[in-house]
């Protein structure tokens, strides 16, 4: 289902791009106000730079607001790990049982 909202998604989204890419030719000079530098490129290089930036602006983001949780997993995952060694150390610390285990009836008695 994830796959095909991102196929209705991602399908339009990209053949807008190349629309816009292929009616926006024309070169534009962008000014790098405080260096002295300028670049002369297409108009639709700068937007969709632009567009790429925001989007590694957001992963960011995301990536940087989901720290916390993964680290409070990792935490949990290290507390069940050591309790499972603990419990698996004291069971092979345990001596052996000796005899027969006391025999129970299969089914219980009437009532």
């Amino acid at each position: 289902m994830g796959r095909l909202i991102g196929w209705l998604i991602g399908a339009p989204l990209a053949a807008a791009a190349a629309v816009f890419a292929v009616a926006n030719r024309t070169s534009v000079v962008a000014d790098l106000w405080p260096l002295p530098w300028s670049v002369e490129a297409p108009l639709y290089l700068f937007v969709l730079f632009a567009l790429f930036a925001g989007f590694l602006a957001g992963a960011a983001v995301a990536w940087a607001s989901s720290l916390a949780a993964r680290r409070r997993v990792r935490a949990a995952a290290r507390t069940e790990i050591e309790a499972a060694r603990r419990v698996a150390a004291a069971g092979a610390a345990m001596p052996p049982a000796t005899g027969t285990p006391p025999q129970r009836p299969l089914l219980p008695p009437f009532a």
